[in-house]
């Protein structure tokens, strides 16, 4: 088996696959190694919320997901309170319940069609890097075997391989044992919305996938099983009982299984050559359905600017921006979710009743009930902004219509730079596409505004100006461009950024360095 490989991800899970789509469609060479050997049909994770809508969006198989699930616009809290998702900005005010293995299958197809190969039943057994690349050892059909590229990322899980290869510790603790997860047949169901209840003694959650099965989540305080001990039917069924009131009629079982779940963030996101993304990165409760939709934003950071580094186009720090803006996010993540989880296992009936009457409250209240909505939803989530920076830098830009037509994540999904101009302005249309063109493009502003963004391929402004003055405005824009997309092209031609042509280049440097981007061998050691 022979390619390109710039780039080797180990884990097909959505984290790895959406990484992969990314750096296939940028022309980038990119190998998956997935120890799993057959696609699984089963599914923990559940939950896509609206920001990672709009990074399929941007990918153009949102809609593909939206039709394998059912879109929940309220969660309805402990106490009675409900988080409203339906006022929330933009096309997808819900979250979307639907099983994992739907969005692995989408994403997946869009890896392989742009070209990525994944490799299953491939067990990673070693990794080694140094500064002209890195080799991957695995075990798969044809024995053990090697492949090399200039970087690896690792995307495979909790137990993640790669991190225990590069040394990068995981602490944290245990938050919570023996939740015990189901799929069901509900004779009763409960309403549309989310449904979270606790009792100090035990909680549950019900989510209906909208396809006539129910997720279903208890835990028992007073049952703290092994995660190896088969769920016991009678046993959820009393603790729903216990919480709700009743079972919902639960019925038929599909799936059943039992987990414990810990908070737990790597201190590095990446070591040389090598990073860390999703739960390979950061685990943390279940609370929230954060955990899946963390990884795949991860992704959306990480893989244009891999694809800038490989192809040249990247300044010296944009690699280490990943760690910089991410790790936030997960620490946030990571200690919000306990916060929410310690919130529902509350003992004590007074306790539990003062939890319910600020949860009541708190979602009373427009402006915080947007904050929690925004938080848990990952519409709220921005990068850090240097000082004297715009308002805008470094928040989601949301997908506004452009003049003349279109919408700004149409306009993004070559993976691209999006410079949105306030005004219409042929000598900065002439910049960009004289010196930056298949890297960036210039499009009009849909309505009156004076801010010129430039937005980022994964949906974040990168830099923003009010300045109305041509010549100090194209100054500025020029400015911004370098630093955020690289030196300009000579002549017209696109830096080497035509599909297919990526070369490596050493991390940080940007220059030329070895032979990653000529067909590698996946050789026996």
């Amino acid at each position: 088996m022979t390619g390109a490989d710039n780039v080797v991800i180990v884990g097909a899970g959505p984290t790895g696959l959406l990484l992969a789509g990314d750096l296939a469609a940028a022309g980038v060479g990119c190998t998956v190694l997935e120890r799993r050997a057959d696609v699984p049909n089963l599914t923990r994770a559940f939950a896509v919320h609206a920001r990672t809508l709009e990074v399929l969006e941007m990918r153009g198989v949102a809609d593909d997901l939206l039709r394998t699930g059912r879109r929940v616009g309220a969660v309805r809290l402990p106490g009675g309170a409900r988080l409203e998702l339906s006022r929330l900005p933009g096309r997808f005010p819900f979250v979307l319940v639907t099983p994992q293995y739907e969005t692995e299958r989408v994403l997946e197809r869009r890896a392989l069609d742009a070209g990525a190969r994944i490799v299953r039943g491939a067990e990673v057994t070693g990794l080694r890097q140094d500064g002209d690349g890195a080799a991957v050892r695995f075990r798969g059909d044809g024995g053990e075997q090697v492949v090399e590229a200039a970087y690896v990322v690792g995307a495979d899980g909790v137990r993640s391989t790669v991190r225990e290869a590069v040394g990068v510790p995981f602490p944290g603790q245990s938050a919570l044992r023996s939740v015990m997860l189901a799929d069901v047949r509900l004779a009763d169901p409960p309403a549309e919305t989310l449904t979270v209840g606790s009792t100090g003694d035990a909680f549950a959650f019900v989510a209906p996938f909208g396809d006539g099965w129910y997720r279903v989540i208890g835990w028992n305080r007073a049952h703290q099983a092994p995660d190896s001990e088969p769920v016991d039917l009678g046993e959820l069924r009393a603790v729903l009982q216990r919480v709700f009131g009743t079972d919902h009629g639960m019925g038929d079982v599909r799936w059943m299984s039992r987990f414990h779940s810990d908070e737990r963030q790597v201190p590095r996101y990446r070591v040389g050559r090598v990073f860390l993304a999703g739960d390979a990165a950061h685990v943390h409760s279940p609370i929230g359905g954060m955990g899946m939709n963390t990884g795949l934003q991860d992704a959306a950071n990480l893989g244009w600017k891999l694809a800038a580094q490989v192809r040249g186009d990247a300044p010296s720090w944009l690699l280490d921006s990943y760690h910089e803006e991410r790790f936030p996010v997960g620490r946030g993540v990571v200690l919000g979710s306990g916060a929410l989880l310690r919130g529902v296992l509350l003992e004590g009936r007074a306790a539990r009743f003062g939890r319910d009457v600020l949860l009541g409250a708190a979602t009373r209240v427009p402006a915080v009930a947007r904050r929690m909505a925004g938080l848990v939803s990952g519409l709220a989530i921005s990068y850090p902004a240097p000082p004297g920076a715009h308002r805008l830098t470094g928040r989601r830009a949301p997908d506004v219509r452009l003049g003349g037509g279109g919408r700004l994540y149409r306009t993004l999904r070559d993976g691209g730079f999006a410079l949105v101009v306030a005004a219409n302005d042929p000598a900065v249309t002439y910049l960009v596409e004289r010196h930056w063109a298949g890297r960036v493009h210039c499009v009009p502003a849909g309505g009156q505004t004076r801010t010129t963004a430039l937005v980022r391929p994964d949906g974040h402004i990168a830099w923003a100006t009010d300045e109305t003055a041509p010549e100090r405005r194209a100054q500025e824009i020029r400015e911004a461009l370098e630093r955020w997309c690289g030196p300009p092209a000579e002549h017209g031609h696109g830096h080497g950024h035509e599909r297919g042509r990526a070369q490596a280049h050493e991390p940080g440097t940007g220059q030329d360095r070895d032979r990653v981007g000529q067909k590698r061998r996946l050789s026996r050691p």
